[in-house]
């Protein structure tokens, strides 16, 4: 995480390119490996029809992202932002889920409003109206960040109030890979780990090493075909990054079964 905290700092006050390659190492790279744990956590009978349908709505989202990136992003912002606040809050803290999810997708732009508007103005294509809701996205996110500091100030959390304020003050891909890894996908991960019974990260990380490097090839695939639509690689990260994100989202909580046992040997689920 020191490292992760390190490379943010660095990627802040640099070009965009360099800013992009950051989002990319931290949610294409260290961001999947808690949803590359999917399949062990859906019973041995029903992997076909669960791979199959993961594998529909991946091509789906692609081609959803090809074809009309102005609808979307915004449907991906709001399934991302759902999924946050039901992930990453306790069951009866329906506010602090709401805020969370919020904050996670439109904190960055309460103080660094034109970067998060030019990024989804090329996100987004340039049919797309979301850039003009950005205004009320600022608002909107910056009144989930301050509730979620006051939180992390009542509780003395730490974990909580750094990924906070990561959305808040680093520019907006920097910021939003950081608080994703702080807030959401190193917590999963270490959830996911212990739900599997794994004695640590290390054996975790090779039992889903296949599926880890199956996602990561997909999505490098689906960035490098949007390059010929959008040359920044911009959208080619946000549409890298859904083709994989929304089956995580809407297919795996379908078919995920209760408490799992660690498969006998490394890579091998079931």
């Amino acid at each position: 995480m020191i490292l992760l905290a390190a490379g943010a700092v660095a990627a802040a006050p640099a070009a965009l390119p360099v800013q992009l390659a950051f989002a990319i190492l931290g949610i294409g790279v260290v961001g999947m490996v808690h949803g590359a744990g999917d399949l062990a956590v859906v019973a041995p009978a029903r992997r076909p029809p669960f791979l199959a349908l993961y594998g529909i709505v991946s091509l789906g989202t692609f081609l959803w992202w090809t074809t009309d990136p102005a609808i979307a992003l915004p449907a991906f912002l709001v399934a991302s932002a759902v999924h946050f606040g039901l992930e990453d809050a306790p069951v009866d803290a329906p506010v602090e889920r709401i805020a969370r999810g919020v904050a996670l997708v439109a904190a960055p732009a309460a103080l660094h409003l034109s970067d998060y508007t030019a990024l989804l103005r090329v996100a987004g294509g340039p049919s797309s109206a979301l850039a003009a809701w950005t205004p009320i996205l600022a608002m909107v996110g910056g009144g989930a960040a301050l509730l979620l500091l006051g939180l992390a100030w009542q509780r003395r959390d730490g974990r909580l109030a750094s990924g906070v304020a990561a959305l808040l003050i680093l520019p907006p891909l920097v910021g939003f890979t950081l608080g994703f890894l702080i807030l959401h996908a190193i917590p999963q991960t270490i959830e996911r780990r212990d739900r599997l019974a794994y004695p640590d990260t290390p054996t975790y990380l090779r039992a889903v090493a296949p599926v880890f490097g199956a996602a990561v090839v997909l999505a490098a695939m689906v960035a490098a075909l949007l390059l010929h639509f959008e040359p920044s690689g911009v959208r080619g990260l946000f549409a890298g990054i859904a083709a994989l994100a929304v089956p995580h989202l809407l297919v795996t909580p379908w078919f995920e079964r209760g408490p799992v046992r660690r498969p006998a040997l490394a890579g091998q689920i079931g």
